[in-house]
């Protein structure tokens, strides 16, 4: 019995879903294509069937994830009623619950040493993402590309400290810390 239209589709889908969380929580170079695939529901037998290697599907994780989280952080703007949308957004990449939730969070924090020591293509890609998160933020926030670059390093570089410390009350106030001055190069 042949497939329904779009199956391949879907199931190539849930493989990229599944390799973003995984990388997401652990990295490129600890995850096993069988683990992504298992993760998926699926053997692994098929993957090849949908990515030619294991960095396309990092590529395409990227991709996948950076999106994520843009719609994500875009939902959380849209909600913002009082303040400047930005102050959502810095709110919520700065808080504990995006700390502690990796899997479902920003990849940039994640990926972002180990992506210094990728293949070129992989680099490209994840400059691209990079490139698309710094528009995200600069429109958010109503700046200029260069303090957008600057208030996303600062959130990027403070979530991956906290996440880095084991002393739960030193993490949260890297993360206090960090939303303020986030806030303040805003306002300069």
């Amino acid at each position: 019995m042949p497939y329904p239209e779009g199956h391949k589709f879907k199931v190539r889908g849930k493989i990229i879903e599944s390799a973003a969380q995984a990388f997401r929580t652990n990295g490129i170079r600890d995850i096993s294509v069988p683990f992504i695939m298992k993760g998926a529901g699926l053997t692994h037998g098929g993957f090849y069937s949908h990515f030619d290697n294991k960095e396309q599907l990092v590529a395409e994780a990227c991709r996948y994830a950076i999106s994520d989280t843009i719609s994500f952080l875009q939902e959380v703007a849209d909600q913002e009623n009082k303040g400047p949308k930005i102050n959502a957004v810095i709110d919520y990449y700065l808080s504990t619950q995006h700390r502690d939730r990796t899997e479902m969070g920003c990849i940039l924090p994640a990926l972002s040493s180990e992506i210094s020591r990728a293949s070129d293509e992989i680099r490209q890609v994840f400059t691209n993402e990079l490139e698309r998160m710094i528009d995200f933020i600069s429109d958010v926030g109503k700046i200029d590309k260069a303090k957008g670059s600057i208030l996303l390093s600062t959130m990027v570089g403070t979530l991956v400290l906290a996440r880095s410390v084991n002393d739960s009350k030193l993490s949260n106030n890297l993360l206090t810390a960090g939303k303020q001055h986030a806030k303040e190069l805003i306002k300069s």
